[in-house]
């Protein structure tokens, strides 16, 4: 299902075998300045722009960053895990989780907006009082999401999301990050 409200949004059948790539920021974390403007004639896709964006707000030189806080950053890996394992809403591929921002690779089970809302209601609640702020919103309203198409996109992005807090110069492994799947799974390998 295709819907649109600032950000257009794919939302596969439950019975649709397909994984998407989801991403949810916190409230105030997009910079208002404008990115660089790309000369005109060249065309940029959907793709790129994500891209140019998520590394500007890799930067998290404006806004909050309350995911640094690792008693944040914790509430919100138990529940993408929780999210998998006890609810069982979706199957997980990749995640991680930036200082301002959530990536996430997940084959859903359940629908789409069901599954943000419930990470997103569940865990700015437990953030806000670990924080101790009440009546501010903790995450964006939207999410970006898209659709994998094929297994090499996949692979690509499963590499983009572990590789994340290496691109943003927060890690110098994947493994070494401590919100990923990446660290995740270097520390069920040994």
């Amino acid at each position: 299902m295709f819907y649109r409200r600032k950000l257009p949004h794919w939302h596969p059948e439950i019975t649709e075998d397909t994984f998407l790539f989801i991403t949810w920021r916190l409230a105030g974390s997009v910079p208002t300045i404008r990115l660089p403007q790309v000369p005109k004639g060249a065309p940029i896709s959907a793709g790129r722009a994500f891209v140019a964006l998520d590394r500007e707000i890799d930067k998290a030189a404006v806004g909050p960053v309350w995911l640094r806080d690792a008693r944040v950053a914790r509430v919100v890996a138990d529940a993408l895990l929780y999210g998998e394992s006890g609810r069982q809403f979706y199957e997980l591929r990749a995640w991680v989780i930036m200082p301002n921002h959530v990536h996430v690779l997940l084959r859903p089970k359940t629908s789409t907006p069901a599954i943000t809302r419930w990470l997103k209601g569940s865990t700015a609640r437990q953030a806000n009082l670990i924080l101790g702020q009440t009546g501010k919103p903790f995450w964006q309203d939207e999410s970006f999401d898209h659709r994998v198409r094929d297994e090499a996109e996949l692979d690509r992005i499963i590499r983009y999301v572990e590789y994340n807090p290496v691109n943003a110069g927060l890690a110098a492994n994947p493994r070494d990050w401590p919100g990923s799947s990446a660290r995740l799974a270097g520390e069920s390998a040994l």
